[in-house]
């Protein structure tokens, strides 16, 4: 997958490098090392504590006015424990965000232009106490806009939400392939982020595009070890809405040293940095794709779901299903599942965001394995968000082809249906860079949380899956080898008694 001028990006060559085969799988050795497992959070040994938990819904101090109340409720969603499961050698604490590996490379931090109940100065959410440390007293608001280039959305709002990475917390087990879940994971912080906001009556400016060593900075974050990959500004959904980039091209590196296997995560990210302010691209318009002349086409617009009252109880519930029941999805259920996902403006009357902010949205395709639909011929499928219809691609009943590409899981075989997102990654590094990379895949894990959450609230198992065998995923559903695969989403019924 080479640009047309014949040069290979990094990001790509890192692609290809990380993609998972029979033959790739069979020649690793290395086991894990678990005693050198890292921990999932940061703890600070001084900063002054502001304790969340008795702002939350329903404890003495809540109040529904109160920005303290608003953002420990925004916090607790988003990212909050929500579970702890205890093992011999340490606990593990369970977010509402979903984790490859329960390994949660993510660190929240809050920063603050000064308000009266939150003083001016960088905060990190301390998960396990639902907690901030202020361990950075004074302005930074001036300095994190310029390091965002400005970004409008900085100019009347008070507080961001930035999301660094720990790559060495999921490195320790997927290695350089880590880089691709450390953005899913984070997109699926991001998606939980969006909706909690929406219902604390805020908006999210999502900012991808900044100066990435002036962030890290201002952060105080160590050098190769952690680093800033989105940052969520935070207005009043009664402000006026300000024009702004999320996303912004960086350069194209087709010229490199030979990076060996162990340190190609890091080059990447390094190689997909920003040092000043690129010129925009112009996104393009997002029609539909692939349209095939004579295909099936099934509609699929529908009534939205009823999510009054019922959202943050699907943040809160929500688990990774361990093993699907032999029993079929319905048609409806598949309907409201994509409505939900890709047509937010349909929720407006229930007071969610109907424009939440994504990178790169129109990049990105969605397909669907069928396998066992009620009311829909068994096959893969194209979903067109603008016409919201299937289009069908293939017909035949893919449960074997599906069960060995995804690693032989059977949350794979046993699925009702499977969706995989993909990018045409040639043309959208022409358009946007290395760093487009990162954002595809924040893109992707934004969109599956978003899966995730329907498929709860419908009282269906769903489960992420990113460890699979690329190159047969596009055989499969018959793409191009330059459509990169980003993400799958299994969903079926769960069986009696599993997660």
């Amino acid at each position: 997958m080479a640009l047309p001028d014949g040069g290979t990006p990094f990001c790509i060559f890192y692609h290809e490098k990380t993609k998972y085969s029979p033959e790739s799988l069979a020649r690793r050795t290395r086991g894990l090392d678990w005693g050198s497992q890292p921990g999932t959070s940061k703890a600070y040994k001084t900063g002054e504590i502001l304790d969340l938990k008795p702002f939350l819904p329903g404890q003495p101090q809540a109040d529904a006015d109160d920005e303290r109340t608003r953002l420990a409720r925004l916090l607790y969603l988003t990212y909050g424990v929500t579970a702890v499961v205890s093992y011999p050698e340490q606990s593990l604490y369970m977010r509402a965000a979903p984790s490859a590996g329960g390994l949660y490379p993510a660190e929240v931090y809050v920063l603050s232009r000064g308000t009266g109940t939150l003083p001016a100065g960088l905060y990190n959410y301390q998960v396990q106490s639902h907690s901030l440390v202020r361990f950075w007293s004074g302005e930074v608001w001036a300095e994190a806009s310029a390091a965002c280039f400005e970004h409008p959305a900085f100019r009347d709002s008070s507080i961001a939400i930035v999301v660094s990475a720990v790559f060495f917390r999921s490195a320790w087990r997927y290695e350089d392939r880590a880089y691709r879940r450390i953005f899913l994971d984070s997109g699926h912080l991001v998606g939980n982020l969006e909706l909690a906001a929406a219902l604390e009556r805020y908006h999210v400016h999502l900012v991808t595009g900044f100066c990435d060593d002036a962030l890290n900075a201002l952060l105080f974050l160590p050098s190769q070890e952690e680093a800033v990959i989105a940052v969520g500004v935070l207005r009043d959904r009664t402000s006026e809405p300000v024009a702004g980039w999320t996303a912004l091209p960086s350069t194209v590196q087709t010229d490199y040293p030979p990076v060996p296997e162990g340190q190609r995560l890091t080059y990447l990210h390094e190689c997909s940095k920003l040092d000043a302010k690129p010129v925009p691209a112009s996104p393009s318009a997002g029609e539909d794709k692939y349209n095939f002349p004579f295909c099936l086409k099934v509609p699929v617009e529908t009534a939205p779901l009823d999510w009054r009252g019922s959202l943050d109880e699907a943040i809160l519930k929500r688990r990774s299903t361990r093993q699907y029941a032999d029993e079929a999805l319905t048609l409806d259920e598949l309907r409201a599942l994509l409505d939900f996902t890709y047509q937010p403006q349909h929720y407006r009357d229930q007071r969610l965001d109907p424009d939440p902010e994504y990178a790169h949205l129109h990049l990105l395709s969605t397909f669907v394995a069928v396998l066992a639909v009620g009311g829909l011929e068994e096959g893969c499928y194209y979903y067109a968000p603008q016409a919201q219809e299937l289009r069908q691609m293939r017909f035949k009943n893919f449960r074997r082809e599906i069960h060995h590409l995804c690693l032989g899981q059977e949350l794979g075989r046993d699925s009702g249906a499977v969706v995989f997102h993909t990018a045409d990654l040639p043309a959208a590094v022409a358009l946007y860079g290395e760093r487009v990379y990162r954002t595809l895949h924040l893109d992707s894990g934004h969109l599956a949380q978003r899966l995730n959450l329907a498929a709860v609230h419908l009282g269906l198992g769903v489960s992420g899956i990113a460890g699979f065998f690329d190159d047969q995923v596009n055989q499969l559903l018959d793409i191009p080898a330059q459509e990169a695969v980003l993400y799958i989403t299994t969903l079926g019924r769960p069986s009696p008694g599993a997660a």
